[in-house]
């Protein structure tokens, strides 16, 4: 089978042809039809996460088919313990086991990949190029929504696969969505207003009004104190990138009044089983970039040069 593979981080994906991969008990294999890229992939190409299982097939926004005919998704969180006081005690999420789907485990830009039964996730009809990116763009953005509490006014920094996913669910709940985008990036902001935002502009700029609540999506530690300032008393900000860069230190008051700052980690099944249960009512609409499997490289090139609006996805029917 063809597949992009990482030799060592930071580094470039090479096509090759690899053994076909042979399911263990408990296992399926899946057939790829489509795999969403994710900024994780990126900080995975890059070298910012620690200890890749090199070599490494990255992906983990896959929608595929069994080859007993299935159709699942396959998330980021490939494998937990189910033992450990984080499982049991529903946050698995947070597993010190756990293994990851195109990080720890071989992933889904490539023809074929084996995964854990128990971890794959039962998709809503739709096409596969479209349905990719709820698997991590998607949860991990849900999960960010639910830990930003209930508020009306709801701010998103950084406009792009996530934001444009939650963006939608956010005002099919009611809320009021501002944007916050790096200057100039008329795309995204124009992305913004066209999925439902009622206010787009310069996340180094003030924010409109007060906020509720704000998503932190960008990678930027530098926003952690903007979004502070932008939250009412009560507020909440929370950062749901699995990297970030340093957080730069920030006066005392923008904390105080009980503003909450907090991370999210990963995912959990249920919360895939709430996001794709829900996104057919909404209904989300993703905004999506094709790229064949072999020109994965330059998926990533372009949205480390932040110019993708939306989500780019590879299409494997295609390559």
């Amino acid at each position: 089978m063809r597949a992009m593979v990482l030799d060592r981080a930071p580094g470039r994906l090479e096509l090759r042809d690899l053994p076909m991969p042979e399911p263990e008990p408990g296992q399926l294999r899946v057939r790829v039809e489509a795999c969403a890229v994710c900024r994780t992939d990126l900080h995975v190409v890059d070298g910012e996460l620690p200890d890749p299982a090199v070599p490494l097939v990255p992906g983990h926004q896959v929608v595929g088919t069994t080859d007993d005919g299935r159709r699942v998704g396959v998330p980021w969180l490939g494998w937990t313990d189910g033992t450990c006081r984080y499982c049991t005690t529903g946050r698995e999420n947070l597993c010190d086991n756990a293994r990851f789907t195109g990080y720890t485990l071989p992933g889904g830009y490539a023809e074929y990949l084996v995964v854990d039964e128990r971890f794959c996730l039962p998709l809503p009809a739709g096409d596969a190029r479209h349905l990719a990116p709820l698997l991590c763009a998607g949860l991990i953005g849900y999960r960010a929504l639910r830990l930003a509490g209930d508020g009306e006014r709801l701010g998103l920094y950084g406009f792009g696969s996530s934001a444009h996913i939650i963006a939608q669910v956010a005002r099919w709940q009611g809320r009021r969505v501002f944007a916050f985008t790096r200057g100039g990036d008329d795309a995204a902001q124009q992305l913004a207003l066209s999925l439902g935002a009622e206010w787009a502009g310069d996340s180094a700029g003030p924010a409109p009004e007060e906020l509720d609540a704000a998503i932190i999506f960008a990678p930027v530690g530098a926003l952690v104190p903007a979004a502070l300032r932008a939250t009412a008393k009560g507020g909440v900000v929370v950062c749901a990138g699995i990297h970030m860069s340093d957080i730069p230190s920030f006066p005392y008051e923008l904390l105080w009044e009980e503003r909450i700052l907090r991370s999210v980690a990963n995912l959990t099944r249920e919360d895939g089983h709430e996001l794709l249960a829900l996104a057919p009512r909404v209904p989300v609409r993703t905004e999506i970039e094709v790229f064949r499997l072999e020109h994965a490289n330059d998926a990533l090139d372009r949205m480390r040069a932040g110019e993708i609006a939306g989500s780019a996805v590879l299409d494997l029917a295609a390559s």
